[in-house]
């Protein structure tokens, strides 16, 4: 993950660079001042929605209503535009010796700024669009990886978020409701970093997906359960002055065969079938049954191999799970570099946490 990240501090200068020498192409621009402008002009742009650049202000701005989002993101793109521009002016001024003075090549033209903020535009769109439904979700749905039902092996995890029935009867369904944006908003960076995708929201559950190659790789998906409790952690004392209370979660992960498909006529959506999904909903339950923080079951333990020395795993034995006919190995899997999480440590003395 960290490699792709490095890697595309690369290819966005590069892309930005095609861009330009389209433009200039289109309006008979020298293709070398066009294709400069494009990689200064463009690469800020594509790190800034890669989360490269700016993130906590991306992380906002994401988080506003869609008119705000789309205000605060064409704003930034402009000033990104600008700025760019006077870097590429620079460059071609001192380097290529290109217009009489530093100034002048800075200026950019009434085309040439209607060009980048039509780009722009169309980017501030694309993107919100794929926010809405998720950036796997919405790259399948472009290419039609799912237009025909395929059979594919994923790992999926529950997330449950603990003690939000308490949460709302306390202070309402409407702060509830906030208090759940903001714990699923925490959880969306760990499933990027992990290379998951956030699939669907159903009440105080995230279901989230892994193909098995990426949720394997380096145990990503476990590690993505600990990276979204050290995200809570760190956050601690902000939970608490808002929400008066720290988040904690129940998680529960299983893979498995099962057939995913493109659904729906005016609303699209990508869906899972299968009886794999429906058992890792009910790990969900035994994990509240047994107090357990994370639930893991064997077939996963078994794909994922050697894990890494910090990750413990505590056998639970067998369990016969509702739908299924032969018992499912099961195991508690805790962050051995981290302190136990509050729910870990209530489970030890026998206290619920629901």
């Amino acid at each position: 993950m960290r490699s792709s990240r490095v890697g595309f501090w690369i290819v966005a200068p590069a892309i930005g660079m095609l861009a330009g020498l389209l433009y200039g192409l289109i309006f008979e621009i020298e293709l070398l001042v066009s294709a400069i402008r494009g990689a200064f002009i463009g690469a800020p742009v594509l790190l800034y929605e890669r989360g490269l650049l700016f993130q906590a202000w991306r992380t906002l701005v994401r988080r506003a209503a869609t008119p705000i989002f789309v205000v605060a993101t064409l704003a930034t793109y402009i000033a990104m535009i600008a700025v760019g521009n006077a870097g590429a002016g620079t460059i071609l001024h001192h380097a290529f010796g290109y217009m009489p003075n530093p100034r002048v090549a800075m200026l950019m033209s009434d085309a040439g700024l209607a060009y980048a903020l039509a780009i722009s535009a169309l980017a501030a769109f694309v993107f919100r669009i794929r926010d809405l439904i998720g950036p796997r979700v919405f790259a399948n749905l472009l290419i039609g990886r799912y237009h025909r039902p395929i059979s594919e092996e994923r790992i999926f995890l529950f997330l449950d978020v603990a003690g939000s029935t308490r949460f709302a009867e306390r202070h309402g369904d409407l702060a509830a409701q906030r208090y759940l944006g903001a714990i699923f908003g925490a959880l969306a960076l760990p499933v990027q970093r992990s290379r998951g995708s956030i699939d669907d929201y159903v009440g105080d559950m995230a279901l989230v997906s892994w193909t098995m190659e990426q949720g394997t790789r380096d145990a990503a998906c476990l590690r993505c359960v600990f990276d979204f409790a050290e995200v809570i952690a760190a956050d601690a004392e902000r939970w608490l002055t808002e929400f008066g209370q720290v988040p904690d979660f129940r998680a529960a992960l299983h893979c498995g065969s099962v057939v995913t498909a493109e659904i729906g006529l005016e609303r699209h959506k990508i869906a899972y079938f299968g009886d794999t999904l429906n058992t890792t909903s009910r790990l969900e339950s035994v994990a509240k049954e047994l107090g357990v923080s994370i639930l893991v079951s064997g077939d996963l333990l078994d794909r994922l191999g050697t894990l890494p020395g910090t990750i413990i795993v505590e056998d639970l034995g067998s369990r016969t799970v509702r739908g299924r006919h032969e018992p499912l190995r099961l195991a508690a899997v805790h962050d051995g570099s981290r302190p136990s999480s509050p729910m870990q440590a209530s489970s030890m003395h026998g206290t619920e946490t629901s």
